[in-house]
């Protein structure tokens, strides 16, 4: 990869993928800086802006405490679902009800 005229995200991407683990955002940022060889008038907002790039692609996933890695080593999410017993649904709508009696007594 060409370092010098891919995005800083793709930059991001590789230095991720080479690694094959989460990577603390500042060590990160520091090395997509470094391998673009961007000129650095203000540290921070090179950083700011960088992080941006990152925070802002699908490809990245925040896996806490500061460290990013990739969406694709993340697991993927469970899914709950309730499930309603026979005669739930009744008294749910009740309850419905209610709350609807209740909140127009209210506005009067």
């Amino acid at each position: 990869m060409d370092y010098l005229t891919a995005s800083e995200a793709d930059v991001a991407y590789d230095i991720l993928k080479k690694r094959g683990t989460a990577v603390y955002y500042k060590d990160l940022v520091t090395e997509v800086i470094e391998k673009k060889q961007k000129p650095v008038r203000s540290m921070s907002a090179a950083i700011s802006e960088v992080y941006t790039h990152i925070n802002m692609d699908s490809r990245f996933h925040y896996a806490g405490e500061g460290n990013w890695d990739l969406i694709e080593w993340a697991p993927p999410e469970v899914k709950r679902h309730t499930r309603v017993a026979s005669g739930e649904g009744k008294s749910t709508s009740k309850s419905s009800k209610r709350k609807e009696t209740l909140f127009e007594s209210i506005q009067e």
